[in-house]
């Protein structure tokens, strides 16, 4: 590994990956030479995906660059992104209410390793809305989602709800 690149960590459950996600990989790639989306599980929330489709979905819509590397990861984020050689955590704020929660986290990283960064960048206006958990509210009840995820992503949960939640398919997305 080339001890010269800058690399950042961008971890998240992806629940789906969203175009705010991917808009948020472009955008890293612009500050750092490889950004390495770490995929974790977090015992707190309820996946509608497992992890092995959060990690091929983003194989299939974020490794169009050959410098995204898609990896899961369990444990402690410092850990994982020492183990890969990165200086920096890659996150996104889209509201004064994620910088609280996103700032405790940092501090946190901090003081496990100082020798690792968090860089924020602040959501593209176009996706300041979006989050995973709106995306899926919206799928869930036939909503459209043209725009929000890759068409992949889209296929995939509609797929999802309807075998998990009965739908058959055949209403139309508002």
């Amino acid at each position: 590994m080339d001890s010269h690149l800058r690399i950042a960590v961008y971890p998240g459950t992806f629940d789906p990956v969203t175009n705010g996600h991917l808009d948020l990989i472009k955008r890293g790639l612009r500050l750092f030479d490889k950004v390495i989306v770490a995929v974790g599980k977090n015992p707190s929330k309820m996946p509608l995906f497992t992890l092995e489709e959060r990690l091929e979905m983003i194989k299939e819509t974020a490794c169009i660059d050959h410098r995204v590397e898609v990896a899961k990861f369990d444990g402690l984020l410092v850990d994982f992104a020492r183990s890969k050689g990165a200086g920096a955590i890659l996150r996104g704020l889209r509201a004064v209410s994620d910088f609280e929660y996103e700032l405790q986290r940092a501090l946190m990283n901090r003081k496990l390793d100082r020798g690792i960064e968090t860089v924020f960048l602040m959501t593209g206006f176009r996706w300041i809305y979006i989050s995973s958990t709106i995306v899926k509210e919206a799928a869930q009840f036939g909503g459209s989602l043209e725009g929000l995820v890759p068409p992949v992503v889209e296929q995939r949960m509609r797929e999802k709800y309807r075998h998990s939640a009965g739908l058959n398919g055949s209403r139309n997305p508002v």
